[in-house]
Parts: C-alpha cells; structure tokens; sequence
C-alpha cells in the first residue's frame, strides 16, 4: 500500500483541484478563458487499471451550479475529519488558494461571486467527454454509477426515470447501485433494471420475506481488466425502510449487512479477485466504519452524503473516495495491482467546468431530445431572486427557508417541516427562477403537502429523533439526511448531548413564546413516509408563493443555536 506521504506526491503531481501545487494562476487562467480541457483532464497514467466513479447525479442532465456545504458537522470519532471541514478550514488544510478554481468546486466561501466568474458545472454531456477522454487513455477502464441517478428533475419525474436510464446507457457504465431510485416503485425500478445493459448491484438488498438475496441485484460482478481480476460489490442505501417510504418496496430488505459483505469478499477472493472495490451508497462515515470492520477492501467508491475531496481518506488497507454529486466530478482511480494485491494507485477529482469541457455531440444531441418534450413547461419564470438559493449543510439552507415559508403561508401554518435532503441545484443572485429550478428541489414521488397538528411533544420526539440519526457518534445508527429544516419554529441543538437530550429552547417564532408540550400547533410539512397522504404536490406549493413574491430575498436564519460543536 502506498503511504499517504507518497500518495500526496502523486496526488499533488496528478490533480487538477490541489491547490498546493501552484494552482494559484488557474483562477487568472479560467477568468480569460484560458483554463483548457487538455488541463483538466492531464493524468499520468499508473497502474494496470482505471476506475471511473460517478454518484449522486440526482437526475441533472444539463450544467448547474452547485454550492458546497458551508457547515458539516462530525461527531464521535469524525469530528474535525473530512468530510466534517468546510469553508476557509477546508482550503487550509489542502493547501486550496482563495479564488481558485478548487475554492469554486469545493468550498462554499464567495460562492456567488465566484460562481460569476467560472460558470457552471456539470452536464452528463461534459460528463461523457471526460469519461471517453479516460477510456481513450485506457480503454478497459471500470465505469462505475453510485446511485441515486434516476430521481431529482423535472424530466426524472416525468418519465419515471427513463431519461436518466436512457442518457446513462449512452455513458455505458459497467455497474450501479441504488437509493432513490426505489422511490419509483418497486415494479417500475424492476422494469427498468430487468432491461439495463449492465449489472444492477446491493449485496445487502435481500428479499423481505425471505430474507435472502434476490436475483434482480446481485451482489457483484467480477471484471478481467489490465490482465487482473477484479470484484465489484455492491451496497445500496442501508436505511431505504427508514428514510423513505417502506410500502413503495415492500419485497425488499436493505440494512448494512456487513457480515455479508465479509461473505462476498471471501467469496470473491476465492474466485481469484486480486482487487475488491466496494461501489457504495452508505454515506462516507458508514464506508469509513465498513472499511474497518470488513477485511480484504481495497477501494470504496463512497456516495450519498455528496462529499467531494481532492484526495481519498485511507482507512487500514482500504481507500475511499468521494466524487461529489449532481455530475459535478467524476473521479478517475488507476490502480497497481500485482501479485494478487493492491500496489499502489494514483487519483483524481475532475471538476466539470462547463464552460471549459467540451460536450459529447451524441449525449448532448440524446439530452436535448429527452427534455424537448418538457422544455416549455420547465423553462417558465417563475420569479426572480436576490439572494443565493441552496439547499446543503446539516441545518436550513435558503432553498429550504423559501420551502418552509411557502408551507407556512399556502397552508396557512404555524410551523413548517421540510426534509433534511441534500440533492438540488442552487440558483444565483440575479437569476429567474424557473419552474425547473423548483422541481429540483422538490422533485420525488411522495410529494404531497400534508397540513396536520402536532403537540409540542412530539415536535420534540420528532426533532430528538431526526437529530439522532444525524449526530449519533457510530455511524452506522446515521439514518439519515440532514437536520429536518423548520419554519416558524427555532430551537437549540447540542450536538454533543446523547438521544432524547439534544433538543431545548423550542421557539414558536411568530410569538417569542416557548413551545408548549401540551399543546397543539398546526404543522404543514411534505414527504412524508405514511401512505395516503393528501395535499396539493409541493413543487405547486412553491411555486404559487414565488409567483406571489415576485422577487425572492431571504434573510439570514438565525433561528436554530447549535452547541457542542
């Protein structure tokens, strides 16, 4: 195994995001559109194999901007650890320089500013042009999908997912594994993997009665690529009954399972695997803790809680590496492998500046005809904002804030509760707001806007309960998204505190009064997991009070004191 001393070496010598290494002319570059593709996609080559990793796409097709979490907080044996860094922290401790482009793609400070100045990112049109460029240099390169790719747009919703299923079989991944993608239904996510091209993979997706593994998803696929064996296993979302609805894939069973991840690495290894990759979906603490209690990994290409790093962390023997979300990176790994082991290896975070990458002419001509039949209806201006709309860190982002306002006005509540989901598209000061970018944040199959009353008690359980599966210091209880955000409601949150003793200061905001625990408030909220709830969908919700407002301007929110940071 290469030492993190060698590691940083090739790394500095390698990627184009670190910022150490002289990238400090990059910004002066891309700013008189100097900034290439041939400079993006520079790589010396290592190894006898490349792995490609792309995760988190959320249905995004076309270029977006995407800000970076300004707070994300670790607890237990990650804090202070990446992910857990943000901000001017993050950029001191890769060495990134203010107003570089590694600042863009990776640190939320000056977003807007910024995002002026290098445009926008992503595009699976620009996507495809990196992995070809990959492939072009090693052709038997492993593309690898890590979920959550058909859900999050307009057209996903639309189509039940099939423009994402068609656009990504025209990248011609080799594997993928899910999350999201259940909420489409448990028939409709077997109508549309029962005709992939390629394997479909969770060895902890079992059936529910049975409790067995199911032949839909196997658990991996054994790869001969630069004259080694290679098994890709698969982990799909451990917590699918929990954070989403049960009754929309009631055959199956999720759950970590790492006993039978221990399985399948024997299992594969005795077939002659001389490198285990792990292709997952468990969210970066979970791989962190996998990496240490399971054997025999060699590479996990981590997915869920969207982080992006300019380096893998290195658990043991085991590299994880995270490759972002909404295809604003893709990741390019080379891999050593000798004499049955994992020699070395060599890594890159490749940004997709849009402006910078040339789109493939095929992928770019198969997008605009799967959103050609929408475009008219997603193009509509809605309204106009001033401020940067973003929904990602562990509290209310302001994407969020205008959600639970839209809730406590249209439904005429006193307290909101919006998800603590991490996918969408931001939006930029000066910008309209079209009915697209409102789909991207709200887009899923169990919309509705419920209106309810809660007692102050359970608006406690519910907010002790969300907190835990977020903050409780073992990762594998992390059931979670981010915090539930709230409208009209503040409290203070002591992270350090155990279960049921983290929540106090509960705040009914249009009052100053304390939340009483005896009585009941009224609660507008959506996506909820219990069948058959009713209310108008929340993209129209949304919509009707941006269209209302005109110009949106959202203040900052100081309604939730967080300690024991």
């Amino acid at each position: 195994m290469i030492s993190r001393r060698d590691f940083l070496q090739v790394s500095m010598a390698a990627s184009a995001l670190y910022g150490a290494s002289g990238f400090g002319n990059w910004a002066r570059l891309a700013a008189q559109q100097q900034l290439t593709q041939d400079q993006l996609l520079q790589f010396d080559t290592f190894g006898n194999v490349s792995l490609i990793h792309i995760t988190d796409i959320h249905g995004q097709l076309t270029p977006l901007y995407f800000r970076e979490p300004s707070i994300n907080i670790g607890v237990g044996g990650n804090k202070g650890a990446v992910p857990h860094v943000t901000g001017a922290d993050f950029r001191k401790l890769y060495g990134i320089k203010d107003g570089s482009p590694s600042h863009y793609a990776l640190s939320s400070g000056d977003f807007a500013a910024l995002a002026q100045g290098y445009g926008r990112v992503g595009g699976l049109d620009r996507v495809a042009m990196v992995i070809n460029a990959i492939r072009a240099d090693r052709p038997d390169a492993i593309l690898l999908d890590g979920g959550d790719t058909w859900h999050g747009s307009y057209t996903c919703y639309k189509t039940q997912g099939q423009d994402m299923v068609n656009v990504m079989n025209a990248l011609k991944p080799d594997a993928m594994t899910f999350h999201w993608e259940f909420t489409l239904g448990s028939d409709r996510v077997a109508e549309l993997v029962e005709a992939l091209p390629f394997a479909a993979l969770g060895q902890n997706i079992f059936d529910a009665e049975w409790d067995e593994p199911t032949d839909l998803f196997p658990p991996y696929k054994m790869f001969e690529r630069g004259g080694t064996k290679i098994a890709v296993i698969g982990q799909a979302f451990p917590y699918m009954p929990i954070a989403n609805p049960r009754w929309m894939f009631p055959e199956y069973s999720f759950g970590i399972r790492d006993e039978n991840m221990a399985a399948m690495v024997e299992e594969v290894r005795s077939q002659g695997a001389e490198c285990v990759v792990v292709l997952s979906h468990n969210g970066f603490d979970v791989d962190k803790k996998m990496a240490g209690v399971v054997p025999g990994i060699d590479v996990i290409l981590s997915g869920h809680t969207h982080d992006a790093l300019p380096e893998p962390v290195v658990v043991g023997d085991t590299i994880i590496v995270p490759s972002g979300s909404n295809g604003k990176f893709v990741s390019r790994v080379d891999l050593d492998i000798r004499d049955g082991r994992m020699m070395g290896y060599r890594h890159k975070l490749i940004p997709i500046f849009s402006d910078v990458i040339a789109p493939d002419p095929k992928v770019a001509a198969l997008i605009k005809a799967e959103r050609a039949p929408y475009l008219a209806e997603m193009a509509e201006v809605i309204g106009r904002t001033e401020s940067t709309l973003y929904r990602r860190g562990n509290f209310n982002g302001t994407w969020d804030d205008v959600i639970c306002d839209a809730l406590l006005s249209e439904r005429e509540a006193e307290i909101a509760l919006s998800p603590g989901v991490r996918w969408g598209p931001s939006v930029i000061p000066g910008q309209d707001i079209t009915r697209e970018d409102i789909f991207g944040v709200t887009s899923m199959t169990y919309g509705e806007a419920y209106r309810t009353e809660m007692t102050g008690e359970f608006l406690k359980v519910v907010l002790e309960d969300v907190a835990d599966n977020i903050f409780n210091p073992d990762p594998y209880y992390q059931q979670g998204g981010d915090m539930v955000r709230t409208g009209g409601l503040g409290y203070r949150i002591d992270v350090s505190k155990p279960q049921g003793e983290r929540i106090s200061n509960m705040t009914l905001l249009t009052s100053g009064e304390p939340i009483d625990a005896g009585k009941s408030y009224v609660v507008a909220g959506w996506a909820s997991v219990n069948e058959g709830t009713e209310g108008p969908q929340i993209w129209d919700v949304v919509e009707n009070h941006i269209r209302k407002l005109g110009t949106v301007t959202v203040q900052e929110n100081n309604s939730v004191e967080v300690i024991g940071v």
